[in-house]
């Protein structure tokens, strides 16, 4: 497995695309999905591949001056739990901090709100991302929006 940062737009497309796609149990709204891809080719992804076959990504954005956003991650569901997504991180803080921001931070579903989501939390904070806010009409009332940050210096 190999994991890089990705340049060309149409292949940041692409490599979103492929991921999301397969992965309908948390993209399965097709304008969010597609959203999601579209905004890929104007941030940092970094791609986990297996020869050129994508197996995971995530894409970095700036929410403030000094702060970047992991604003999409996915692993294919056979490739969970296998370092994959710890690997994607590690590689976005290189990054991040690298382009002089000093924290990273991720949007999800407050824990305890859907058990699919709480394993993605469980995920979150064993990388060390730690809760900073909870925003509950964020996204709607259904979907609390926990907000963890981590220091990168």
């Amino acid at each position: 497995m190999e994991i890089r940062i990705i340049s060309d737009p149409d292949e940041k497309q692409r490599v979103a695309r492929a991921v999301l796609e397969a992965l309908p149990d948390w993209f399965a709204v097709e304008s969010s999905r597609e959203r999601y891809i579209r905004a890929s080719r104007g941030m940092t992804l970094i791609a986990a591949l297996e020869g050129s076959r994508p197996i995971g990504f995530l894409c970095l954005k700036e929410t403030g001056r000094d702060t970047a956003e992991i604003s999409v991650m996915g692993v294919l569901r056979e490739h969970h739990r296998k370092g994959v997504g710890r690997r994607l991180v590690e590689r976005a803080k290189e990054a991040a901090a690298g382009q002089g921001y000093s924290f990273l931070q991720v949007k999800t579903v407050q824990m305890g709100t859907y058990d699919e989501y709480d394993d993605t939390n469980r995920f979150y904070r064993s990388l060390g991302f730690r809760e900073f806010e909870v925003f509950p009409l964020l996204w709607d009332e259904n979907n609390p929006c926990q907000v963890y940050v981590m220091a990168l210096k």
